[in-house]
């Protein structure tokens, strides 16, 4: 295949003006049979292939939208990018797809490598939004919309679950179970969805059933299964004051948890109920299966790439500040 091959090359080759070779390539119905053939033997015989940032020049579009995530190699990540690659195929667009790593630097160049490449369109997922990225987000070109990502200082788009809600149904169905004593593993209080969102719910739930608030029962994680392993062992030194029901910020960190009361012989939900909090398909990996606060990252990803092209294409909107539902998918991990 020849990358010096060129629209002017196949429209000799094919005995046809440019515009006519631009008209099949874009799939304009406005061609005769016989001759979109001969366009397309043509393209196959020189091995043609349309250059996007030439034909993104000259309409303005690339129908490529960026995203960027924190690390794609996690299930939650996974499951809004292929809500995202789903919604954006439907609308033909072609995404370009980034890591992260949460990492500030990362989060700008990657910012600034979308724009160079002239992306129509930018879906941001990170843990928190910082002043430069802020500043970089104000300045771009294209539109951008947030994803899992809390949009409470600034008038981007952005699509979430009600996060605090969340947490407080989630800790509310374990004090109706009983349990008087909660222990809440959460990621970095910093990012704005755990500090002031999950963990004003779980202080909610507890003040609402007139039960004390111990910061011993709080531990701090980093959403992985190693640092639910590490808290829930943390937690159990605490020995008879320790909470016998755990909410984990995420499904990882709680299958962490559990693998951490079984080696040290205790059982689900016999001993200790756990919920988790994502519903990704680790929940139900696990033995017992985890009971989870549903956030369901297929249809974030999905709503949040549609919110994107009712932008680009200049669409009524609603609302900028999209809330999907949450609920709590009861499973074995929990007492019945």
């Amino acid at each position: 295949m020849n990358s010096n091959i060129t629209i002017y090359d196949v429209a000799r080759e094919a005995a046809v003006s440019m515009a006519t070779v631009s008209r099949v390539v874009n799939g304009n119905p406005n061609v005769k049979p016989s001759t979109r053939k001969k366009v397309q033997d043509a393209i196959e015989q020189l091995g043609y292939r349309p250059n996007a940032v030439a034909r993104g020049l000259a309409s303005k579009k690339t129908t490529t939208v960026g995203v960027i995530v924190p690390d794609i190699s996690n299930i939650f990540f996974a499951d809004l990018a292929r809500g995202i690659e789903d919604v954006a195929t439907m609308y033909k667009y072609n995404i370009i797809l980034c890591n992260s790593d949460q990492n500030r630097e990362k989060e700008i160049h990657l910012l600034n490598t979308l724009l160079g490449k002239q992306v129509d369109g930018i879906i941001f997922m990170g843990g928190r939004l910082h002043e430069d990225l802020v500043r970089e987000f104000k300045t771009s070109p294209v539109p951008i919309v947030l994803a899992a990502t809390l949009n409470q200082d600034y008038d981007l788009p952005a699509v979430n679950i009600d996060y605090e809600s969340a947490a407080h149904d989630a800790v509310k169905s374990l004090i109706d179970r009983g349990h008087e004593r909660i222990g809440f593993i959460t990621g970095p209080l910093e990012q704005q969805i755990n500090g002031e969102k999950k963990f004003a719910g779980y202080r909610r739930a507890l003040e609402e059933a007139n039960l004390p608030f111990n910061e011993q029962n709080v531990v701090l994680g980093n959403y992985t299964y190693d640092s639910g392993m590490k808290a829930m062992n943390q937690l159990l030194e605490l020995g008879e004051d320790c909470p016998r029901a755990i909410f984990a910020g995420t499904d990882e960190m709680a299958l962490g948890v559990i693998h951490a009361l079984q080696d040290a012989g205790h059982r689900v939900p016999e001993d200790f109920e756990v919920i988790g909090h994502d519903n990704t398909r680790l929940a139900t990996m696990i033995r017992p299966k985890l009971t989870t606060v549903v956030q369901p990252m297929y249809d974030i990803g999905a709503v949040s790439m549609r919110l994107l092209t009712k932008i680009l294409n200049k669409e009524e909107i609603e609302t900028n500040d999209v809330t999907l539902p949450h609920r709590i998918e009861q499973r074995d991990s929990t007492r019945p």
